[in-house]
């Protein structure tokens, strides 16, 4: 005897399925206690340890090193917090939850959409924390500046909500637990967020995919200009950061549709 299996329901558009109930769901899973802890902590250790560090040549046009470091250190946070909480699909995955989607009116694209939005969310925390400690440790800059900069380092997270996707879809929960720290890491430096880079290095970073966030963020601070004089567009910035999204969004996409085995 033949066993009946009930058919995928059928989409009627790229991001049918998503609701707020599901919305809800996604956001409660992300502030877990142990995450939480790990994206408060790392920044704010990483900033006090660095903020001291600055060049003995150049300087910036709207506010200091110190600053300039508390940029750099939360786009950083934002990023690992976006990308550790997105790589949690490879749970999912693992479970057998990709079944049940395959099942569900939820489309790939609308998958990908709440996993990044409930990303982003969280990478709020760390901007905030290391804001305050960049408050309260002597960071100096305009009221513009601040507001600027810090909301392009939260919002820029949506790049690595992105990638964490990919690499949860890509690789077994054993392994993929310990990607986001090692890449974001590598990824930090050579996107000039650690430490001021210039020469043939700056060159290598406008091609990385940190980049593109941190010059965006920086730029009301400095104009585009690094401290060896280094001048970065604001377009390419943008550029970048629209590439990568685009390019990480549409493997995660990929990567959602074979292991639901749509297409």
């Amino acid at each position: 005897m033949s066993t009946l299996t009930a058919p995928p329901t059928a989409r009627t558009s790229p991001f049918a399925g998503v609701n707020p109930t599901f919305i809800r769901y996604e956001l409660r899973r992300r502030f877990n206690r142990q995450t939480t802890i790990f994206t408060l902590l790392l920044p704010a250790v990483l900033y006090l340890a660095l903020f001291r560090t600055a060049p003995s040549h150049g300087t910036l046009p709207h506010g200091n090193f110190a600053a300039w470091m508390m940029i750099g250190i939360a786009v950083y946070g934002a990023a690992m917090a976006a990308t550790s909480s997105a790589a949690t699909i490879s749970v999912e995955k693992s479970a057998g939850w990709m079944r049940t989607i395959a099942l569900s009116p939820l489309a790939p694209p609308g998958y990908l959409l709440v996993k990044v939005l409930c990303s982003v969310v969280m990478a709020a925390v760390p901007v905030a924390i290391v804001g305050v400690l960049g408050r309260v440790t002597g960071a100096e800059a305009s009221v513009r500046v601040w507001v600027i900069s810090l909301l392009v380092a939260w919002l820029g997270a949506a790049v690595f909500a992105a990638l964490g996707i990919l690499l949860g879809l890509a690789l077994k929960p054993d392994v993929v637990m310990h990607m986001p720290g090692l890449t974001m890491t590598a990824l930090a430096f050579l996107g000039n967020l650690f430490i001021p880079l210039s020469g043939t290095m700056l060159e290598i970073s406008r091609y990385t995919p940190m980049y593109g966030v941190s010059t965006l963020a920086r730029y009301t601070l400095t104009d585009g200009y690094s401290f060896s004089g280094e001048h970065s567009s604001l377009a390419g910035a943008v550029v970048n950061i629209v590439a990568w999204f685009l390019g990480f969004g549409f493997a995660a996409v990929r990567r959602f549709a074979k292991s639901t085995g749509r297409q």
